[in-house]
């Protein structure tokens, strides 16, 4: 083993370094790929295991929609190697770069490990949807893999689904393998001028509600109701003009191609709060959005999910003004100074039961408690 060590930053060349690394360390580990992420969850005092080495794809079979890569390979790289085979991530991943004012680069190892899905979640699902298998490196130092290059594989425990989400708190993904799609022929979005919030949102609920395939439906109080088709261009003039005969409304302004698929990245991305200092994200049922938007009395705030995730911005954190203004869902601290993430519960807190179990199942993966300790306290 050759490591290069800089500074509490620990560089592994393979997945063979990370398991050395791990098996040798004497205290807590951050994992971090491109970093984009770093500035969300608790503050970790660790010292850094750099996975950059970790880079490339191993395998791809356009033909089987799979393709595997090593965790740290950067998200823009493999997305631009699927558009050359007109496929995509369904899933499309939201960057928060914008947001939280950070440069570097996403890896589809991070947006595993956080489940990260944008304004397509509503038709398409999350992340650990499409997340077939992994090869990992637990607490212990031991490299262990699950799942499979094929979309039929089962192997009892799914623990893909389980480490999607686990925020590198659970092992180090060294490769995974995902699931892809076609890409569509034609990408449209329909702006519909602003109403009030509950016109917005009641136009978002009955485009999805309808039998046009809307894949994704939002609302920007800047612009108006945000409404998505895709697919093969005679289809999506066919839904747009039926869509639009059954809402009974006429678009403000019609975005194709980069122009359709650049609005919903800055919408789930919450590009527009940049210069907000505190970003919540905020899961709700669609049905109560608008009640809990008007108990949140947000500054500023985007809708995604036809109602179902609500990003709201604010000058300082009130964690009880957030989390109280909700009978159910759940409420994710984005943004905020390391301070305030420091003595805010950055995760919405489990109920005891549920909190024992994820307790329980961190200590089997990481008994010595040292990988990316205290992250979504």
């Amino acid at each position: 083993m050759n490591v290069r060590t800089e500074t509490s930053r620990l560089v592994p060349r393979d997945a063979a370094d990370v398991a050395a690394i791990v098996a040798a360390a004497t205290g807590a580990l951050e994992p971090v790929g491109g970093g984009s992420k770093r500035q969300i969850g608790k503050p970790v005092a660790a010292d850094v295991l750099d996975l950059r080495a970790l880079a490339g794809i191993v395998s791809y079979e356009p033909a089987e929609l799979v393709l595997t890569a090593q965790a740290a390979t950067p998200l823009a790289a493999l997305e631009s190697v699927l558009a050359a085979h007109s496929q995509r991530l369904v899933f499309e991943p939201p960057d928060f770069g914008a947001l939280l004012g950070m440069a570097e680069p996403q890896t589809i190892g991070g947006v595993l490990a956080a489940n990260l899905a944008g304004s397509r979640r509503v038709t398409a699902g999350a992340a650990r949807d499409h997340f077939l298998g992994f090869r990992a490196v637990n607490g212990r130092g031991e490299s262990f893999k699950a799942g499979g290059k094929v979309v039929k594989n089962v192997t009892g425990y799914d623990l893909p689904k389980l480490l999607a989400g686990s925020w590198g708190t659970l092992a180090v993904l060294t490769e995974v393998t995902i699931r892809v799609a076609p890409a569509p022929e034609l990408d449209r979005t329909l702006v519909v001028a602003a109403g009030s919030v509950g016109e917005c949102l009641a136009l978002l609920g009955a485009a999805l509600r309808s039998p046009h395939d809307v894949s994704a439906a939002g609302v920007d109080p800047q612009r108006g109701s945000l409404l998505r088709l895709e697919g093969f261009a005679a289809s999506v003039e066919a839904r747009t003009r039926a869509l639009c005969d059954e809402l009974k409304c006429e678009p403000s302004d019609v975005l194709e191609g980069a122009a359709s698929r650049e609005c919903w990245q800055r919408l789930a991305g919450g590009a527009s709060l940049a210069q907000s200092p505190v970003v919540w994200r905020i899961s709700v049922p669609p049905t109560d959005a608008p009640r809990v938007l008007e108990r949140l009395e947000a500054e500023q705030y985007l809708v995604d999910w036809g109602g179902g995730l609500i990003l709201a911005a604010y000058e300082a954190v009130d964690a009880a003004r957030v989390r109280g203004a909700l009978t159910a869902g759940h409420a994710t601290l984005l943004k905020a100074p390391a301070e305030a993430r420091a003595s805010t519960p950055v995760f919405q807190p489990q109920p005891p039961a549920v909190a024992a179990a994820a307790a329980r199942l961190r200590h089997a993966f990481d008994p010595r408690g040292i990988l990316n300790p205290g992250r979504m306290d």
